[in-house]
């Protein structure tokens, strides 16, 4: 038979196609990976995190491996001419992607004469980088430093089709009906974010906190994730109550309990004194749940592995 006209072309095609239709099943049904936005689960998972330095970057080399490496990005705004700072604001460069994660966002500062767009995300500019004063001279640097991009990790979307979470897991949930900071007075339908937390309660639990110690039915909470929170080693603090945070419900006080219902789950950070978690907005119902961080894939550091 006589080949169709373009066939090398029409194959090339399909192939693509395929591999496109393949990679969508495997996102959907059973891996996806996610980025890493916050230090609430450091220092088992690190968010996106700022240094400020006085010395310039390094040469472009050594710039491309500490990103390929480590994930990092380096930061130098030199003021143009004498300015001031009047305003400093996100840009993103495709509207249609979610920048919560630190992708494609970008920041502008713009003073009365010149403006700069940095390739950092506003606030891990606002909060690690930037001077802290608003009029600069010419040559004097505006921000200068780096930023490690968050843990980039795999999720396991299958395993909890088959059995039910268990605590001390790390797992991932969608804030849809949960008052969060984002959520607060917004209608259901609001569009949710992704949350990553460790499970420290499942349905039926009673749970108290005694600062630095989690307690479960009672008993000090066991298993190797709780043992290194409670460790007070290598960067870990243990778990404390809600006392000190004005927004917080729930575990207050080392006297309080809360004792989950049917289908509820208990989410907290690793690092309980900077986290947003049920301590604050309450449980995770079970529809949220989406699935189980397994690996740390990017960047190579120490964290790379299996996360436990």
């Amino acid at each position: 038979m006589k080949p169709p006209k373009d066939a090398g072309l029409r194959e090339n095609c399909e192939v693509f196609l395929v591999a496109i239709v393949v990679a969508l099943g495997v996102r959907t049904y059973f891996l996806q990976p996610f980025t890493i936005p916050t230090g609430s689960m450091f220092p088992t998972l690190n968010g996106i995190i700022g240094v400020k330095t006085d010395e310039p970057p390094p040469n472009i080399v050594t710039r491309i491996a500490h990103f390929a490496w480590h994930g990092r990005t380096y930061v130098n705004v030199v003021a143009k001419t004498d300015d001031v700072i009047t305003d400093i604001r996100e840009v993103k460069s495709l509207p249609f992607l979610n920048t919560k994660f630190g992708f494609m966002s970008r920041t502008e500062i713009v003073g009365k004469r010149s403006s700069y767009v940095v390739d950092c995300p506003l606030d891990t500019l606002m909060r690690d980088v930037i001077r802290p004063v608003r009029e600069f001279k010419a040559g004097d640097v505006i921000a200068r430093g780096y930023y490690n991009t968050g843990d980039h990790v795999f999720v396991d979307k299958m395993s909890y089709h088959f059995r039910k979470p268990k605590g001390g897991e790390v797992f991932v949930f969608n804030t849809q009906k949960i008052q969060t900071n984002e959520n607060k007075g917004k209608p259901d339908n609001w569009p949710s974010q992704f949350y990553i937390k460790r499970l420290v309660g499942t349905p039926g639990d009673t749970l108290q906190i005694k600062q630095p110690e989690l307690f479960v039915n009672g008993k000090r909470a066991e298993g190797h994730g709780f043992d290194r929170v409670m460790s007070l080693k290598d960067g870990y603090r243990g778990y404390c109550n809600g006392f000190q945070f004005a927004s917080f419900k729930y575990l207050l006080k080392p006297e309080d309990t809360l004792t989950l219902g049917t289908a509820e789950y208990f989410a907290m950070g690793d690092n309980s004194y900077h986290s947003s978690d049920s301590r604050d907005w309450g449980t995770v119902p079970q529809q949220n749940i989406m699935g189980r961080g397994v690996f740390v894939y990017w960047p190579f550091t120490p964290h790379f592995g299996l996360i436990r």
